[in-house]
């Protein structure tokens, strides 16, 4: 196959610029800054912030972790089903719509999250992760539609630097909002400023989302014939999906892997602001500059690591970004409190690696993959394995988090996961031999 034109490859990236907003500032920087304050006693001499959520009391930041968990399950039960639907169908820009708009509403919700609404907040941001989670099911199985195997990681690698690049234009405008309320004549006692910020996240995501729909080819229908019992079919879809796993020992090998090494990502990037916020005691101006530092360094770290898996392969170049991982991790257990230029070094290494693994982990998938119709389906198996990773990383890290009293601890824990995912990475490198001997 050729790669698709410029055209619709950039509008391909564009989503990333749309969707990309919601992981800086809902999941990263603003959003959980703003729900540590709201949820907590406003002392810092305070150790652990409790809050009552139905009808238990529990600490702050674990709920936090386990609203994550909770929405990271939906759409692991719901994402095979309807993206087996949407192969058969060939309607999956009518998916990717309907939850980035979804998403997007649910950011916008946000607005009305203050102290005395807490189920308002909780909801708000589970529907938003469901919804950001699920159209990132159908915008990564256009991948192998739109470019062409040797083309595949600089495509990827492209979608993550516009993603990384939209999101630091917003986060600097919500910045300016949050750091200089006075300007707009807003008070800066309030929370006006905040909420506003989510509000913006909600309009941008859905505005350059439509944008990016607009540029994306028609799926083709991977079903055919009788198509009124669709629900059927889509699982009919669904288990040919199965079956051809079970031939593939490469692919299922690196899904093993890339279930743990990811566990330990994901958590790390939705748990940091929390940790910085609550556990080194790091100001909220610190934490959104220390983000920004990974987003920027992200766009340079995403070409570059693409640039070495060319040189020594996919699998050799996850390996270096893993260990890289477990010593980042060491790192974060050791950062004292309020070592605000330990925690700019950190995140200035977090960055570069952040974008490369998230990259190079999508295309590699999308190498070992089958030529097929089925690719949505595909991709939910990708989706699934990364949701379910996250489920058990976020729920690990908010129980030890309530069981220690630290989050330092749980921190540490994450280096398992990633040890755990290297070592998988020998075996897949083990499979990848022997196909190739073949």
């Amino acid at each position: 196959m050729q790669t698709a034109p410029k055209k619709v490859v950039n509008g391909w990236a564009m989503y990333d610029w749309a969707n990309s907003v919601y992981n800086l500032v809902i999941t990263s920087t603003i959003f959980p800054a703003y729900f540590e304050a709201v949820t907590g006693d406003g002392n810092e001499s305070t150790t652990t912030d409790w809050v009552h959520f139905l009808g238990r009391d529990f600490v702050n930041t674990s709920l936090y972790n386990y609203a994550l968990a909770f929405s990271m399950l939906i759409v692991a039960v719901i994402s095979p089903l309807l993206s087996s639907i949407a192969d058969y169908k060939g309607n999956k820009k009518t998916f990717m719509n309907f939850f980035l708009t979804m998403g997007s509403l649910a950011c916008a919700s946000m607005f009305f999250f203050t102290k005395n609404t807490l189920s308002i907040g909780i909801l708000t941001m589970i529907i938003a992760c469901v919804g950001f989670w699920a159209s990132l099911v159908y915008y990564n199985s256009f991948l192998p539609e739109i470019a062409a195997p040797q083309d595949r990681d600089r495509v990827s690698a492209r979608g993550f630097a516009y993603g990384y690049t939209g999101s630091v234009i917003l986060q600097i405008i919500c910045f300016v909002f949050v750091m200089k309320p006075e300007i707009f004549g807003i008070a800066k006692e309030g929370t006006f400023q905040y909420r506003l910020c989510f509000l913006l996240v909600g309009v941008w995501w859905w505005g350059f989302g439509q944008f990016s729909l607009s540029r994306l080819p028609r799926s083709v229908p991977a079903g055919s014939g009788d198509q009124k019992n669709i629900l059927t079919n889509g699982y009919k879809e669904l288990k040919k999906v199965i079956d051809q796993l079970v031939h593939l020992p490469l692919l299922k090998r690196y899904l093993l892997a890339f279930f743990f090494f990811n566990m330990g990502v994901q958590t790390v990037m939705l748990a940091a602001t929390l940790y910085g916020k609550s556990e080194l005691q790091i100001p909220t101006e610190n934490l959104i500059i220390a983000i920004l530092i990974i987003q920027l360094i992200a766009i340079p770290g995403a070409y570059a690591i693409s640039k070495l898996s060319s040189k020594i392969g996919n699998l050799k170049s996850l390996m270096i970004c893993v260990l890289i991982w477990v010593g980042i991790c060491v790192a974060g257990y050791t950062i004292p409190k309020k070592g605000i230029y330990e925690f700019y070094a950190l995140a200035t290494l977090v960055g570069f690696v952040m974008g490369g693994i998230q990259s190079l982990s999508r295309s590699t998938y999308a190498k070992f993959m089958p030529v097929t119709k089925d690719t949505a389906s595909f991709f939910s198996f990708y989706d699934v394995t990364e949701k379910i990773a996250i489920v058990i990383g976020m729920f690990s890290f908010g129980f030890i988090n309530e069981l220690t009293g630290s989050q330092r601890t749980s921190v540490l824990a994450l280096m398992v996961y990633f040890v755990i995912g290297l070592i998988l990475l020998f075996y897949a490198k083990a499979a990848q031999k022997e196909k190739q001997a073949l």
